[in-house]
Order: C-alpha cells, then sequence, then structure tokens
C-alpha cells in the first residue's frame, strides 16, 4: 500500500471536510455549506500563495513530504538559472 504524504493527507482532509460540509447542510442547516465555501477559497490560495494551513497539520502530525509536490519546499527558478549560469563560466 502505497505511504500517504503532505499533499495526499491536505486532499483527504479537503475531502472529508467538503463532504461533512454537504452532508451538515443536507441535514442539519444549510450554512453548514459555507464550510465547503471556505475549504474551497483556501484550496485556490494556497495555490497562488503556497501557504496552506492544512499542510503545516500534516507535517505536524508526521506525513512525509515528497518532492514535486504542491507541498514541497519552492524552488526559485531565477535563483537556479544564475546558478546555472555562473556554473557554465
Amino acid at each position: 500500500m502505497k505511504q500517504v504524504t503532505v499533499e495526499g493527507g491536505v486532499r483527504i482532509m479537503a475531502g472529508t471536510m467538503v463532504l461533512v460540509s454537504v452532508c451538515l447542510a443536507m441535514f442539519v442547516n444549510k450554512w453548514w455549506l459555507a464550510l465547503a465555501v471556505f475549504v474551497g477559497l483556501n484550496l485556490i490560495q494556497s495555490a497562488f500563495t503556497g501557504f496552506c494551513p492544512a499542510d503545516k497539520i500534516m507535517k505536524a502530525i508526521g506525513l512525509p513530504t515528497s518532492a514535486g509536490t504542491c507541498c514541497a519546499p519552492r524552488v526559485n527558478k531565477k535563483e537556479e538559472l544564475l546558478k546555472e549560469v555562473d556554473n557554465r563560466r
């Protein structure tokens, strides 16, 4: 079985929150849909800013970060290109 990484944990958490929100909206009160809206907006902002509160939670509980994912540290492409140019000299 594949080990769950931070990115997978974030997806599981977001999906669970949306499903819980929809169930609560159906059976308790329609205002529970605000939770689903909050989760969606948080996913969108994390795509643009790189800041994801759920990412911090997943790392705190010990899930591993896999390279090349949305939750891995970002690499500054400009710095990488400058280092490559310097190495060629």
